[in-house]
C-alpha cells in the first residue's frame, strides 16, 4: 500500500482475534444508528453520518466480523447555505441520520432522516451504486420500513408511541387512512425502530432510556397489531465501561455534566436489530455511547426464548459477552478492516475513510496540483468550527496518535493550517502566518487558551496523542520528524450530543482576515494505534499466573481442600481450551463452577464446568466468564465470597469481577 511505502502505520483495529473469536466493538471508531441486512451470503451495513460528506457508507461482510468498504450512497447533500457552512449557518448534528436499510425485489433501499427536510429515499440495484436520491413527501423520525410477503410496504416511526402506516406503491408517502398509533407513551418502546417479520410474526426492536439504555421489543401476529411489549431484550450491557464528563452547552462559555453513577449503565448497548446468517444463527447488532470517541457498534449472540430474541447467552439473557465465538460461515473469512487510516495522498482520489466537514468547495482543494500532497486553499472563516474544506476522519480507540506532516511555505497572512480535534469543545495544533513569520499555535477551546512557539523553516510535524480511556489528548510538534516537543497542557476530551459525533481528526486551512488566503500542503498523515485487538495483553497459555482483585492486594487463593478463598493470590496454570478459553489449574485441581454459580477446586479432567472465556474490559482488566453459567467469576468485595454469578463487570467494580493477572 502507498502508506507503507512512506513507512506509515498500517495496523488498525480489528475485532477478529485470530482464534475463532471476536471482541467488541466491531470498529473502534464511530458507527452509530446501524442498520444491517443480509442479501444471499453477504451482509450489508450502513449508519448515520450527519453533516459529514460523503455520507451513508455501505460496508459488506460474510461473517459479521470482518468488513470491507463498498461505497457511499450519498456523495454530497447540498440543501442550502447551512450545508455549505455559509452565511454563518451550519448543520452540525443534523444531515443524514438513523437510516433504514432494506432489500426488496432486486433493489437496495436506504431511507434516512434529514433535519428540516422530508425523509430521503436512496435506491440502487447494486450496492456499489449508482444510488438515486428521492425525497419522500413527509418526514418519519427514526423510521424502519418492512416489505411484507403480500407486496405491501409499511413504515414504523416516532418516539415512544410509535406510528405505523402503509406506504404507497412508489414508497414516497403513506396510504391515506392507514396511519395509527401503536403504543401508549409509558409502554417503554422508546425510538430507533427496526421492523421485521420473523416466522410469521411481526417484531419491532427499539431503544429506550430508563435508568440506563435498554432495547425493548414488541411483537404481534398481524402487522397492524395489537403489539405485546417486552421492555428489555438487551439491558445494561456496557462491558464495564463508565461514562465520562459530557458537554452541556454547544458554545462558550461551556458547561459540563457527569459522569453519572456507574450503576446507571449510561453507556449500555442500544438501538439496533437482528439478522439471521446462512447457517441459521441469529445475531444482534447495536450501538453504545463510548464517551468521546463516539458511538461504537457491538455484535451480540441472540438466544430465542419464549418467542423473544434476547441479546445474550442462556443463563445470562440481555447481556452480551465482549468476546465470543465468531458466527459460523461456510468458509473461513480473512481478517479485514474497512478503512486505511494513514495516508500519503499519492492516490488520485481520497481514500474512502475521509469525509468533509459539510459540503466541500471542490475547486479549493486538490490532490493533483502538487502530486503526493493534499492541498487545501484557505477560505475565510472566524474559527476552526466554521472553516470550510476541513477534511476529517473518525478518531479511533482505545488510543491513537495522528501525526501530520505539513508544508506551510505558501501560507499568507491570516492563514492557519494544521491538525484539529473536531469536537465541542475543539482543539487545534496548527501553523499561523503572521506579519513576522510563522508560529506553531495550540488552541484549546475549553479554557480558551492559546500557546505560541516561533517556527523555524516551513515544514513541521504536528501530533496529537489521544487516549479515549482517560479522555485526554496531548499535542506536540517537531521540525525534524524525530524529536517531538510537547506544547501546552493536556486537552480534555468530552462526549456531546450537539454534533452527534465523536472526536474527529481534521486537516484544515482557513484565513481569519475575511479574505481567501494561500494554501497548505499536507504531505501525509500517520495514524498509529498501539492496541489493535481485543486484548492489550495476550492470553498467557501454559504459564503460571496470579489473579489479584482489581484495586486490591488480595485475590484468588487455592487452599488444601476443595474450597477457594479471597486471600494472598496463589498461582494457577492457564490451560488452553481453544477459542480464547482457559481452565485454571492448581496442582491437579481445576477451578470449577456449578450450575448455581458456586466455585470450588475439583480434581480430574476439565470440561465445560472448568472452562472460562478470557475477556478484557475496555480498560484492560481481566474478567473470566464461566461457560457453565455464562456469568462472570467474582470475589465479593464485602464478603469475600467467590461465585460465578455476575451478569457483567460493573463499571465501578462493585461486583468484584475484575482481576489483574501477573506472573
Amino acid at each position: 500500500m502507498a502508506s507503507a511505502s512512506k513507512g506509515l502505520s498500517t495496523a488498525t483495529w480489528t475485532p477478529d482475534n485470530g482464534d475463532g473469536t471476536f471482541t467488541n466493538p466491531l470498529f473502534y471508531d464511530e458507527f452509530s444508528d446501524p442498520d444491517l441486512i443480509r442479501v444471499g451470503d453477504w451482509f450489508y451495513l450502513t449508519g448515520t453520518t450527519m453533516h459529514a460528506m460523503p455520507g451513508l457508507p455501505i460496508l459488506r461482510s460474510k461473517d459479521l466480523v470482518n468488513w470491507e468498504f463498498v461505497a457511499y450512497a450519498l456523495d454530497k447533500l447540498d440543501l442550502g447555505p447551512a450545508y455549505r457552512l455559509e452565511d454563518g449557518q451550519n448543520v452540525y448534528g443534523q444531515g443524514i441520520w438513523a437510516p433504514s436499510f432494506r432489500y426488496h425485489d432486486g433493489k437496495f433501499y436506504i431511507f434516512s432522516n434529514v433535519n428540516r427536510q422530508t425523509t430521503q429515499m436512496f435506491t440502487a440495484t447494486d450496492p456499489k451504486g449508482p444510488w438515486t436520491r428521492t425525497p419522500m413527501k413527509r418526514g418519519f423520525h427514526d423510521l424502519s420500513v418492512l416489505f411484507d410477503d403480500d407486496g405491501k410496504a409499511y413504515v414504523v416511526w416516532d418516539h415512544q408511541t410509535m406510528h405505523l402506516a402503509q406506504l404507497t406503491d412508489d414508497l414516497t408517502d403513506i396510504v391515506p387512512g392507514t396511519e395509527r398509533v401503536l403504543f401508549a407513551k409509558d409502554a417503554g418502546m422508546g425510538e430507533g425502530a427496526h421492523f421485521y417479520k420473523i416466522d410469521g410474526k411481526y417484531y419491532i426492536i427499539s431503544a429506550n432510556y430508563s435508568g440506563g439504555f435498554r432495547m425493548p421489543a414488541a411483537r404481534a401476529d398481524h402487522v397492524l397489531g395489537p403489539y405485546e411489549v417486552n421492555q428489555a431484550i438487551s439491558l445494561h450491557e456496557d462491558f464495564g465501561m463508565a461514562s465520562s464528563k459530557r458537554t452541556g452547552a454547544p458554545k462558550p462559555p461551556f458547561t459540563f455534566w457527569g459522569p453519572t453513577p456507574a450503576a446507571k449503565h449510561d453507556l449500555a448497548l442500544h438501538q439496533g436489530g437482528v439478522v439471521q446468517t446462512p447457517a441459521g444463527e441469529w445475531w444482534g447488532f447495536s450501538m453504545m455511547d463510548f464517551n468521546s470517541v463516539g458511538r461504537l457498534l457491538g455484535l451480540s449472540p441472540i438466544t430465542w426464548k419464549d418467542g423473544w430474541p434476547y441479546f445474550g447467552l442462556p443463563g445470562n439473557l440481555t447481556r452480551t459477552p465482549r468476546t465470543w465465538v465468531k458466527p459460523k460461515t461456510a468458509t473461513p473469512q480473512p481478517v479485514r478492516a474497512p478503512f486505511r487510516r494513514s495516508d500519503d495522498f499519492s492516490a488520485p482520489k481520497l481514500q474512502p475513510l475521509w469525509q468533509w466537514n459539510h459540503v466541500p468547495v471542490d475547486d479549493k482543494w486538490s490532490l493533483s496540483e502538487r502530486p503526493g500532497y493534499l492541498r487545501l486553499h484557505a477560505l475565510p472563516a472566524t474559527t476552526f468550527y466554521d472553516a470550510r474544506n476541513t477534511l476529517t476522519q473518525r478518531a479511533i480507540g482505545p488510543m491513537s496518535t495522528p501525526t501530520v506532516l505539513l508544508d506551510a511555505s505558501n501560507l499568507k497572512p491570516g492563514d492557519t493550517a494544521g491538525l484539529g480535534l473536531l469536537n465541542l469543545p475543539y482543539a487545534t495544533l496548527g501553523v499561523e502566518k503572521r506579519a513576522d513569520g510563522l508560529d506553531v499555535v495550540l488552541y484549546d477551546q475549553h479554557p480558551d487558551k492559546t500557546v505560541r512557539v516561533k517556527m523555524t523553516g516551513t515544514r513541521v510535524w504536528l501530533r496529537a496523542d489521544c487516549d479515549f480511556l482517560t479522555e485526554r489528548a496531548r499535542f506536540s510538534y517537531s521540525f525534524d520528524g524525530v524529536t517531538f516537543t510537547p506544547i501546552g497542557d493536556e486537552v480534555e476530551l468530552f462526549y456531546q450530543t450537539f454534533t452527534f459525533q465523536g472526536v474527529r481528526y481534521g486537516l484544515f486551512n482557513y484565513n481569519t482576515t475575511g479574505a481567501e488566503g494561500g494554501f497548505a500542503d499536507f504531505d501525509s498523515i500517520d495514524v498509529h494505534q498501539p492496541h489493535t485487538h481485543g486484548l492489550m495483553r495476550p492470553i498467557p497459555y501454559g504459564r503460571s499466573i496470579r489473579l489479584t482483585s482489581f484495586h486490591a492486594t488480595t485475590g484468588l487463593a487455592a487452599g488444601g481442600g476443595p474450597s477457594l478463598a479471597s486471600g494472598a493470590p496463589t498461582r494457577f496454570e492457564i490451560v488452553d481450551r481453544r477459542l480464547g478459553r482457559v481452565a485454571l489449574r492448581s496442582g491437579g485441581r481445576y477451578v470449577t463452577v456449578g450450575e448455581d454459580g458456586a466455585v470450588t477446586l475439583v480434581a480430574g479432567r476439565s470440561g465445560t464446568a472448568q472452562n472460562f472465556q478470557w475477556i478484557e474490559t475496555p480498560t484492560g482488566e481481566l474478567v473470566l466468564m464461566s461457560l457453565a453459567t455464562n456469568r462472570f467469576l467474582r470475589i465479593d468485595p464485602k464478603t469475600g465470597d467467590i461465585r460465578a454469578d455476575s451478569p457483567g463487570p460493573m463499571p465501578d467494580d462493585s461486583d468484584g469481577a475484575r482481576f489483574i493477572w501477573s506472573e
